[in-house]
């Protein structure tokens, strides 16, 4: 039995949580007796490292941070959400978020998290430290300095966490917080016995040559685990939804194009309100489907001046176990993200969710993996600038792609299907043991 203490810097209740780190733990927690490659094939045994995976079990611990805990949550409601987890074989443990003052605060909360980690590996003797991003990995790296047993800290380092703040306009590039972040991030490289990223694109860029062996080298084993989705959650969306929703949201048959996520600093606003005034051109009766848990004044007023009326768009936010309903009523997707340093590394979600609704997507090019998956796959169009002419032209491609919502959903399967996720992290985590 492998015992692993996950740590995350974001609350129990948020959409992040609840759509990716809890599906990968109940994954991850998963016993097969034979396990699953990459391309669906049983492997018993990895003979060229030395590791048996046949039977590898793993218990898990979780930790969150949870914003204004006094007040979301009671003594009550916590005592019952970790029985609820408890019975699915999740140990879970919270510390409380502080926002501001920003810096102070945050360093408030990574000695808090690191005294806790460090009880916890004195307690619970854990064999594995999975750090979610660069503050949780601190957390466990400074925990395990201090601390008696030494378990193996595992970096998921996801995106390019310094990069991101400073391509999206929050810290000044070169900046005192920009340094100090780069510096904890190398010494964080060097700290850890694994990793993990999103894309193919952010493993050449740091681990070049670890494709073909798994490993980087200095020795250590590495995973592209891009973020994938529970495919069963978006069956409904292909049996039968999309006349319901349809009625619902009082679309009947008009041509609905469809956005996920937020607005502002990477995410494109006006070219996405662009590209949504060219549908409106290319389909007189076009409807715009914004789900967004931004504020809706940011996109309205640009649709508005792109020539939707009040009845040709609905800009809402829906709760995460909504989105497989409300893509089913759409017949394309857009997802234009700011091509920049940092988004080598980003593996968009709502891209995984349009494919496994079937929806061709309309992105830009230059964001992680996402024109390899386009164009070897065939299930959408790219961009390569943001003018008439460009969106004119990948909504032609995409009128011309046949059979393409099978291929989305096969593509879905294919690449960002949550047992993929499960497969090699459990991989990931036999390398980490073995060594």
């Amino acid at each position: 039995m492998a015992k692993t203490l996950y740590i995350c810097y974001f609350g129990l209740r948020e959409p992040l949580v609840q759509t990716q780190v809890l599906p990968y733990l109940r994954e991850l927690m998963l016993r097969r007796d034979e396990q699953e490659d990459d391309n669906h094939e049983i492997t018993r045994t990895d003979t060229k490292h030395g590791i048996k995976e046949k039977n590898l079990q793993v218990e898990v611990s979780l930790l969150t941070f949870e914003p204004d805990l006094k007040n979301k949550w009671t003594p009550r409601q916590i005592a019952e959400q970790k029985a609820e987890l408890a019975m699915e074989g999740i140990d879970w443990h919270c510390l409380a978020y502080h926002k501001r003052p920003s810096v102070p605060a945050t360093l408030y909360d990574i000695f808090r998290g690191t005294l806790f980690v460090r009880r916890f590996i004195n307690e619970q003797k854990p064999d594995i430290l999975h750090g979610r991003v660069h503050l949780p990995t601190l957390m466990g790296a400074l925990a395990r300095k201090l601390a008696r047993h030494k378990p193996k800290l595992l970096f998921d380092i996801r995106g390019f966490f310094p990069e991101e703040y400073t391509d999206a306009g929050i810290w000044p590039k070169g900046g005192w917080l920009y340094r100090g972040a780069k510096r904890v991030e190398r010494r964080l490289m060097k700290e850890a016995d694994g990793y993990v990223v999103l894309t193919e694109k952010a493993r050449e860029i740091l681990f070049s040559g670890s494709k073909e062996t798994g490993f980087a080298k200095n020795g250590k084993p590495v995973e592209v685990i891009p973020c994938c989705v529970d495919m069963e959650r978006f069956k409904s969306a292909n049996n039968g939804a999309r006349a319901e929703i349809r009625k619902k949201l009082g679309i009947d048959d008009r041509f609905v194009a469809v956005y996920i996520g937020a607005f502002g600093g990477w995410y494109l606003t006006n070219e996405t309100a662009d590209f949504f005034g060219e549908v409106k051109r290319y389909k007189k009766d076009a409807f715009a489907l914004v789900l967004t848990q931004s504020k809706p004044e940011l996109i309205e007023p640009l649709l508005r001046e792109r020539g939707y009326s009040d009845r040709d768009y609905i800009v809402t936010k829906v709760k995460p176990e909504e989105i497989p309903e409300y893509l089913s009523g759409a017949d394309i997707a857009v997802s234009f993200i700011k091509s920049c340093y940092s988004k080598q590394a980003s593996s968009p979600t709502k891209n995984a969710e349009y494919l496994a609704c079937g929806l061709p997507i309309i992105a830009n090019s230059g964001v992680g993996d996402v024109d390899e998956l386009i164009s070897t796959h065939k299930v959408g169009a790219l961009i390569r600038g943001f003018e008439s002419e460009d969106y004119k032209s990948a909504l032609n491609e995409i009128g011309q792609l046949n059979d393409v919502a099978d291929r989305c959903r096969l593509a879905a399967a294919e690449e960002f299907d949550l047992s993929l996720a499960g497969r090699r992290y459990r991989r990931l985590y036999s390398r980490l043991l073995a060594n």
